[in-house]
């Protein structure tokens, strides 16, 4: 197995599933189970028991490998910086060893197949890929600066796609060049990678790549921080180089050349707090683009979770746990934590109709849908509003 010869040199310490300061639980599967066994350090400890032949990969197994969310809190906290780095690559190695073994966890093993087959999760057919558009007038990619690349979320999910919406048409309102791919685009392969699926992601990635270059594509902007993180850093690796940019990176170059008016529903600063992804912020180190985004709003006042930037909680829907489920269900997992985290940041005084409900920020189609569920299920719907950033622009211009 790859990254074989790091896994004896863990020791076990635990801070991989803390925040820096030590204070609370970082990692979504060990909230979820509260077993060591699902925590880095016991993840280590058991790959390294079934390579010997001392445990077999059964079902348990599988469970505590793939319910990794990928979130690099692991990486972010390690304290030894000779093997931190490949910590994640040693688990999805893990994954892909149990990919070609075939064993998988069904809700795995179903996801997986639905991208093969259909090239989606939603077994949609891909020419509604672009259905999302389709009374936006939106033109396909023929030339122009750069291509919107939206991905699967925000195709075929109701609520993706409303994100979707909004960051085209903040592009226009701004004056952004930029096309689409329709029935063209093709999933980013992000969470096959995650799940040790390589030959699926390069397959995927193959594809979108050819496409990319057979319409002489040169700027990549996506929805997601998922798409973000393939095709800026796996992509090139497959020959596809490409200058790639998260929508909010380009929202803080033209934000502020146009005057935002004042909405007339913030007739008093509202209070926001930003949930950071983890494929924006600790997979790519931008922990300032949405945060400079939403500062540029009036009315919005900002205020930080005690858990931010490096040290953010997850939503848990990375590593392909927003479709498998594995980390996200149970009375405590990541996402209903951090949503009770947001509610404390924001403050008793947001309740009351004179004010209003504070604001949960993100720049993450999976992170919204994720704390939007969590919301509901935690009963805060009248304290706090999961909000998309995209969404939040999109109030100020039109």
């Amino acid at each position: 197995m790859q990254y074989e010869e790091i896994l004896h040199r863990c020791f076990r310490c635990g801070f991989c599933k803390l925040p820096s300061d030590y204070s609370d639980i970082n990692c979504p599967a060990y909230l979820r189970y509260r077993f060591e066994s699902f925590s880095p350090g016991g993840r280590m400890w058991l790959i390294r028991a079934w390579l010997d032949g001392n445990i077999q990969a059964d079902a348990r197994f599988q469970e505590v490998l793939f319910s990794c969310a990928t979130c690099n809190n692991c990486v972010e906290h390690c304290i030894f910086p000779k093997f931190k780095d490949q910590l994640l690559n040693a688990f999805i190695a893990a994954k892909a060893a149990l990919v070609d073994e075939g064993r998988l966890p069904p809700q795995v093993r179903d996801y997986l197949t639905r991208l093969l087959e259909h090239g989606n999760p939603y077994k949609m057919p891909r020419k509604k890929r672009g259905n999302w558009a389709s009374e936006l007038g939106i033109e396909s990619y023929a030339g122009q600066e750069y291509l919107f690349y939206v991905g699967d979320v925000g195709s075929f999910d109701e609520s993706g796609a409303r994100i979707a919406r909004s960051v085209a048409n903040v592009f226009r309102k701004l004056g952004l060049s930029f096309g689409i791919l329709g029935e063209k685009e093709g999933s980013d392969g992000n969470e096959a990678r995650a799940l040790g699926e390589t030959e699926l992601f390069k397959h995927l990635a193959e594809r979108n790549i050819d496409v990319f270059k057979q319409l002489g594509v040169e700027k990549v902007v996506t929805l997601s921080p998922h798409g973000y993180n393939a095709l800026k850093n796996d992509y090139p690796e497959l020959g596809g180089e490409f200058q790639v940019f998260h929508y909010t990176q380009l929202l803080v170059e033209r934000l502020p050349a146009i005057e935002l008016p004042d909405s007339p529903d913030f007739a008093f600063p509202r209070k926001a707090t930003f949930h950071d992804p983890c494929y924006l912020g600790r997979h790519n180190q931008d922990y300032e683009s949405a945060r400079q985004v939403l500062d540029l709003l009036p009315g919005i006042e900002r205020v930080e979770m005690k858990r931010s930037g490096a040290d953010a909680l997850c939503c848990g829907g990375g590593g392909g746990n927003f479709f498998t489920d594995l980390v996200s269900s149970g009375a405590e997992t990541a996402a209903k934590v951090r949503v009770r985290e947001a509610a404390d940041t924001l403050g008793a005084d947001m309740l009351g109709a004179d004010k209003g409900a504070g604001f949960l920020v993100t720049a993450c189609p999976v992170c919204t849908l994720m704390l939007e569920d969590a919301v509901k299920s935690q009963n805060l719907d009248g304290r706090i509003q999961v909000r998309e950033i995209s969404e939040l622009v999109a109030e100020q211009l039109f």
